[in-house]
């Protein structure tokens, strides 16, 4: 158990400032806006928006925030830095942009490592520390509330401690409400963070703490040092930013909340953190982190069937929390490592019944079969649930939906002119049993699986129109037997969406990548018409 709860105890998210610092993340206003909505929901107490004046586009942000956002729960933080060295800060526009923000809360950078004061800024030592005092009393006197980031915090007090230390004890005398210590390189370990915090608690203001996770211990540190006193911590939805990111606050806030039994956040707003977290990587248009600590796909996933035989008797016995506590679930994962007791629990996760033991355990073998054949069914829930009700209606053994659609038989062709300046075009036809009756349909597309999936797509309408909707939306193609050459067997997973939020995915083999583009294909089609997708 972690220490006391500190009253208060702040939460700070700069996704939207430091994590927008990630390369490949480029936010517009609207989402910026977004992601500023779904973090008050989830309950955040700061939400820092960007640096107006130094970012055109930041500047917007918080001119629309003023007319179009309206925060429950959250304060809106405008970012910036002290004043210029040898000016003043009522007539520095970039705190002068602070001002006209229109928050009440800002938050400044400032200098704390004696070496960056004179490298970086080119000026003395007690400039940086009047910089300091006169812009946090400027904005002060602006009505604002004030939180001091002290830049390279740690490493400044391994050169100069007392340096390090004069400048936080200058920004409280000027009136700051918080000093935040930044691991700005993200170098530091989790037993140096609790020391230098405790000898920075005699400063005379409350502190926080901002930790990059360079030295993989972003989320150590940052709790190393709320344990020595911090009450507000930093970090970024995802753990988005530089290098190799801030600290995940999705992580930090359910280690406090189930680990420390701190009530940060309303049961409700906890079991929306996976939620959260997974629309603001939409958002972002970043790939989601399937091995995340609480919130990622893997999180509660297991494969071992030794584990999954303990999960049987109770859930509890592999897994530190319950999924449902952040808005997760457990996954069975199906593999050649599943027992009988995988397939239990997978099967029943699906509402299929394979209560009894042989049924499962001859499932349990089946599968390892296909996996030997190239197959995997980690990832491909919807081929998992095909291959278990076709094996029970093989079996009838209760009854099953039957298929909606057949397949007769399918072929595809490519051309391409040599000597022509023109593109290779492909044609598939296909030939369905839908509805006892046969239907022969030909698409044409840029490649052969586009072509097969537009004949595909042409087959199905006329029965199922909702198959319009329906989106290849990522295709993965692994070589298996990488020593037979262009002989070997390929796999190929396909990821369908119907554009109203069901998502599946369906896996096939063959021993050329078209026939294993095929059965994943018109398996997905197959799945999401069983499912009624």
């Amino acid at each position: 158990m972690g220490v006391a709860l500190p009253e208060p105890f702040y939460l700070f998210d700069t996704t939207l400032r430091d994590g927008a610092q990630q390369e490949g993340i480029q936010l517009s206003v609207a989402d910026k806006l977004r992601i500023a909505k779904l973090l008050d929901e989830l309950g955040m107490h700061f939400i820092e928006g960007g640096w107006p004046g130094a970012n055109p586009a930041d500047t917007e942000f918080f001119a629309t925030a003023a007319r179009e956002l309206t925060l429950r729960h959250a304060q809106l933080v405008a970012f910036g830095a002290t004043r210029k060295a040898g000016g003043e800060a009522a007539s520095d526009q970039l705190v002068r942009a602070l001002v006209d923000a229109g928050t009440q809360w800002v938050c400044i950078v400032a200098k704390s490592h004696a070496g960056h004061v004179r490298e970086a800024l080119k000026t003395s030592l007690d400039e940086n520390l009047a910089m300091v005092a006169d812009t946090v009393t400027y904005l002060r006197a602006q009505g604002k509330q004030v939180i001091v980031d002290a830049e390279h915090f740690f490493d400044g007090f391994l050169l100069d401690s007392e340096y390090a230390l004069q400048v936080i004890r200058t920004a409280a005398a000027a009136g700051a409400a918080n000093v935040t210590l930044c691991d700005t390189n993200g170098g530091m370990l989790p037993y140096q963070v609790n020391e230098i915090v405790k000898a920075a608690l005699t400063s005379g203001v409350a502190l926080g703490i901002h930790c990059h996770n360079d030295s993989g211990c972003a989320v150590a540190n940052s709790l190393a040092a709320i344990d020595a006193g911090c009450v507000l911590v930093q970090g970024t939805m995802n753990g988005y930013g530089e290098r190799t990111g801030n600290l995940d606050l999705t992580t930090a806030i359910a280690n406090l909340q189930l680990k420390y039994g701190w009530p940060l956040l309303a049961a409700e707003q906890l079991a929306n953190l996976t939620h959260t977290a997974a629309a603001i990587a939409d958002i972002a248009n970043q790939p989601y982190q399937p091995r995340q600590p609480y919130v990622g796909a893997s999180a509660f996933a297991h494969k071992a069937g030794l584990h999954a035989s303990a999960l049987l008797v109770d859930e509890d016995l592999y897994q530190h929390i319950k999924p449902t506590l952040v808005g997760n679930g457990m996954r069975m994962l199906i593999s050649d490592m599943a027992g009988r007791s995988n397939v239990q629990i997978k099967a029943a996760q699906l509402g299929l019944d394979l209560n009894d033991r042989q049924l499962a355990s001859d499932v349990a073998d089946l599968v390892k079969e296909r996996e030997a054949a190239g197959y995997s069914y980690e990832a491909a829930d919807a081929s998992f649930e095909l291959l278990v009700r076709q094996f029970l209606r093989e079996r009838n053994v209760s009854p099953q939906v039957n298929p909606p659609f057949e397949v007769v038989s399918w072929r595809v062709f490519t051309e391409e002119r040599a000597g022509l300046d023109l593109a290779a075009s492909s044609e598939a036809t296909v030939k369905l049993k839908v509805e006892e009756q046969i239907h022969n349909y030909v698409g044409e597309g840029n490649g052969p699986v586009n072509a097969l999936g537009i004949a595909l797509a042409r087959a199905l309408t006329p029965a199922f129109p909702q198959v319009k909707a329906y989106e290849l939306t990522d295709y993965r193609v692994r070589v298996l037997d990488t020593d037979h050459g262009t002989d070997a067997s390929v796999r190929v997973l396909i990821d369908t969406s119907n554009g109203s939020g069901a998502r599946w995915t369906t896996v096939g083999v063959g021993t050329n990548v078209i026939e294993a583009s095929w059965e994943a294909l018109s398996d997905s089609y197959l799945y999401g018409l069983l499912k009624g997708f």
